[in-house]
């Protein structure tokens, strides 16, 4: 799949498979589940680990220091924000639920989500909410054939005087939606509500910059589209909302201010987090933004060929999609979160495949990715195993 006007990109699919790890017997189309770290990325890792374990005293207090601030900067640079702005967390749900933990919530306040976020973090907000006696605003994104002005307008009547804080997804996890996201953030905003947008799956997947999008804290994972290991994801704090912003786990850089709580909560291998630059650099070698247009363009054509198989529909409209889609089964049983676990486990052992099944509203869908070891003909084996499945 060539794009016009750009250089072209490196043998992709099968060709790019033996840089990954991936059991080649696995149908693998699940990159935005857990992500799948390249070997080169997994070296790197390696690397760090035996410096640590070479010499932990001297790692832990001379080198880490230093080292997690240049990763940080790396991976600043590329979301276009300053490295003070930002500090590692293990994921996107453990960031989240720093910022929310670090506001304070009093009876009558509002917390605003929407019924498409990730299920972890809605969660950690009924949770807060739950001991504050804050209440929490669900919502509903409309489904199938979501329009985004219709998103904005339901997120806009929803705001209250008593708004807190809103959460808002930039892609969501069940249905796939890249949402209007800069939009939702001003209308927030301009209601006087703060604005936590769960990134999670945005770094990687799609262009960033995260002080033009205005958000109060931004949330997201390396592991899953950036290719990082597991356990590197990262918050970024607007500068005036870092005061009183602190990690979940309250270490001895207590009262150092935001990075430093982050950087240091106790021992832990850190080895994810700085290999975060290793991630950057094998991106950038597959296209960076070239990358990101290729697997969005094959996550539609493979949307479409699997609607097509099973005489269903796509979710979501090309603009409001990336590098994954939802597609409809053809299931004629309940659309309950047990059904689609059942399914879920047949695909897994009896057709070794790897794609997440969702209850939405009435039906299961499939989330598809397309990341750079995936071609065409993935998705083409993926409708008929999903046709024996349903059957």
């Amino acid at each position: 799949m060539s794009l016009p006007n750009e250089a072209p990109l490196p043998p992709l699919g099968r060709a790019i498979r033996p840089a990954f790890a991936l059991d080649p017997d696995w149908l693998t189309v699940s990159h935005g589940a857990y992500g799948a770290t390249p070997r080169p990325v997994l070296d790197a890792q390696t690397a760090w680990r035996a410096r640590m374990e070479a010499q932990p005293s001297v790692f832990f207090k001379r080198i880490l220091p230093g080292a997690l601030r240049d990763s940080a900067a790396a991976l600043a640079a590329y979301l276009g924000a300053d490295a003070q702005d930002l500090a590692f967390v293990e994921n996107a749900t453990a960031g989240c639920n720093a910022v929310l933990q670090s506001l304070a919530f009093v009876p009558g306040d509002e917390i605003l989500v929407l019924d498409h976020g990730y299920r972890a973090v809605r969660n950690a907000a009924h949770h807060v909410a739950s001991r504050s006696g804050a209440a929490l605003v669900t919502v509903a994104v409309p489904w199938p054939d979501p329009d985004p002005d219709e998103i904005i307008r339901r997120v806009a009547a929803a705001l209250t005087p008593r708004t807190r804080l809103a959460i808002l997804d930039h892609v969501t996890s069940p249905s796939a939606l890249v949402l209007p996201i800069a939009q939702l953030i001003a209308e927030c905003q301009a209601a006087g509500a703060k604005v936590l947008v769960d990134g999670a799956h945005a770094p990687g997947m799609l262009p960033l910059d995260l002080p033009a999008l205005g958000a109060d804290w931004y949330v997201g994972n390396c592991h899953k589209w950036l290719m990082a290991p597991k356990g590197s994801g990262f918050l970024w704090a607007q500068r005036d909302r870092q005061d009183g912003l602190h990690p979940t786990v309250i270490s001895h850089p207590y009262g150092e201010g935001f990075p430093a709580e982050f950087d240091y909560t106790g021992t832990r291998d850190s080895t994810a987090f700085l290999s975060v630059p290793a991630a950057l650099e094998f991106c950038s070698g597959l296209g960076g933004e070239a990358l990101m247009r290729r697997n969005a363009a094959l996550a539609r054509e493979g949307a479409v060929l699997l609607a097509a198989r099973f005489g269903t529909q796509i979710g979501a409209p090309a603009e409001m999609s990336a590098a994954m889609a939802t597609i409809r089964l053809p299931w004629r049983g309940a659309a309950t979160r047990e059904a689609s676990n059942a399914l879920r486990e047949t695909l897994i052992e009896t057709h070794r495949t790897d794609v997440p099944v969702h209850p939405i509203g009435d039906a299961l869908w499939i989330r598809i990715s397309a990341q750079a070891f995936n071609e065409i003909g993935d998705y083409e084996a993926l409708a008929d195993r999903c046709l024996a499945a349903c059957a």
